[in-house]
């Protein structure tokens, strides 16, 4: 299922709940022309006309997995040592679930392991992703995320909030 959505057009895949080392080859395999991974040389339609079209995609194919249980956090150092993986990513809906806190990713114990998870994997030298709000952005950046997540809806309803206001302030002045 990677191989063919990268052939036809996309240019990064995330893979949820990458819990071994060995599941995370697999990815790299799977999206990585030789001699990284073994995907097969159909191209699709991204390679027409592009000259060294596999040394290109393997540099620029992003890669994502999603680390969603407490067996990936378990497993963390094996796994940061696969190499083609751009982004590992703790992520806290289902590791909350994992951790039996469902619904609870704010709960302190889970954020207390996305924090180490954080942690270790930018100590290997790797980048870590965080969803994030504009409240936790800065947060997480100084822990050392660097790939971001953010949901539309609460900015568009803070900007409908913020239009209402200046609306009902004109209102008041007029």
């Amino acid at each position: 299922m990677i191989s063919r959505t990268l052939d036809v057009g996309a240019q990064a895949i995330v893979v949820p709940h990458v819990n071994t080392a060995d599941e995370a080859r697999a990815i790299v395999r799977s999206a990585k022309y030789f001699p990284v991974g073994a995907r097969g040389s159909g191209g699709g339609r991204l390679s027409y006309g592009i000259t060294d079209y596999i040394g290109k995609a393997n540099e620029e194919t992003l890669l994502v997995a999603l680390l969603e249980e407490q067996s990936a956090i378990h497993n963390l150092d094996e796994i940061l040592k696969v190499e083609g993986i751009d982004v590992f990513f703790p992520g806290p809906g289902d590791l909350a679930q994992s951790m039996g806190y469902p619904g609870r990713s704010d709960h302190p114990e889970v954020q207390a392991v996305i924090d180490k998870a954080i942690a270790q994997i930018t100590a290997a030298g790797k980048v870590a992703g965080a969803v994030v709000t504009a409240e936790t952005a800065q947060s997480y950046a100084r822990k050392g995320a660097r790939f971001f997540v953010s949901f539309w809806l609460p900015w568009l309803a803070k900007g409908a909030r913020d239009l209402q206001s200046e609306i009902a302030a004109f209102g008041r002045e007029g």
